[in-house]
């Protein structure tokens, strides 16, 4: 599940600093959160990778004045304008930022390296070129709302129908994380977001969580093939729901311009 893609916090501390409300630092920081180190290759004007807060200073030297996220699935190239080669790069990736004012979009590629429970994570941003088109498939704030409303009833429904009661190692340990985070206010959208974004953010990861738990409850080998299939067929409406969703609270800033 995407809970909180990398997209969502390259775009969001992205615009925050690009209307000036926080420091280049704050965002680099921010953007980078647990991993180790975030880079980017094949901006224009630069002959290798570069930090995070130089690519930052050198995007908007290129014009660009905001950042939208995509979170495209197979058959849903949500967020995305094309052309085709930076659409199938994103759907590999499942994610991807789309700059408005340059036609440039960032891909991320994650590493990992090092023994368990010591694991280090590398991302490179690949810049590449972008059409310059209105995004596919992405609600208003408001629109995503509604829909969330409603799928949060369906995904209640379904985990009562799958048997899936919100118990067990897994789902304890998932709903701990969500707690802690919420405590920790990490799930907060960065400055100069409306109370509305954040309010459908939260929502979105609830739901998301949720169709998550569905998933892992059916592995292991508890559940027969063929009931996979049938609960990832009934999920799949949900989850895109929930997708939508985070795509419109995190392009909310760009889009109330």
């Amino acid at each position: 599940m995407l809970f909180e893609p990398r997209s969502g916090r390259l775009a969001a501390w992205g615009n925050a600093l690009l209307a000036g409300l926080v420091s280049p630092d704050e965002a680099a920081m921010s953007i980078v959160g647990e991993d180790a180190v975030h880079r980017v290759e094949g901006l224009p004007g630069e002959s290798g990778p570069v930090g995070l807060t130089l690519a930052l200073g050198r995007l908007r030297a290129l014009g660009v004045s905001g950042l939208r996220v995509a979170l495209p699935a197979p058959g849903h190239p949500l967020g995305l304008s094309g052309p085709p080669e930076f659409n199938a790069r994103a759907l590999e990736a499942e994610e991807a930022v789309v700059a408005v004012g340059a036609a440039v979009g960032l891909v991320p590629e994650v590493a990992e390296a090092g023994p368990a429970g010591d694991v280090h994570v590398s991302v490179t941003w690949h810049c590449l070129p972008v059409r310059e088109a209105p995004p596919a498939d992405v609600p208003s704030l408001g629109e995503a709302e509604r829909e969330l409303a409603e799928a949060l009833r369906e995904a209640t429904v379904l985990l009562t129908r799958l048997d899936v009661a919100g118990s067990g190692p897994v789902a304890d340990a998932a709903l701990s994380a969500y707690r802690a985070r919420a405590e920790a206010g990490q799930d907060a959208l960065a400055p100069g977001y409306p109370p509305r974004a954040v309010r459908v953010l939260a929502l979105a990861q609830r739901v998301d969580l949720m169709v998550s738990l569905a998933y892992e409850s059916g592995h292991g080998g508890a559940v027969a093939a063929s009931e996979m299939a049938a609960r990832a067929e009934a999920l799949r409406p949900v989850e895109r729901v929930a997708r939508r969703a985070l795509v419109a609270a995190y392009n909310a800033a760009v889009e109330r311009h």
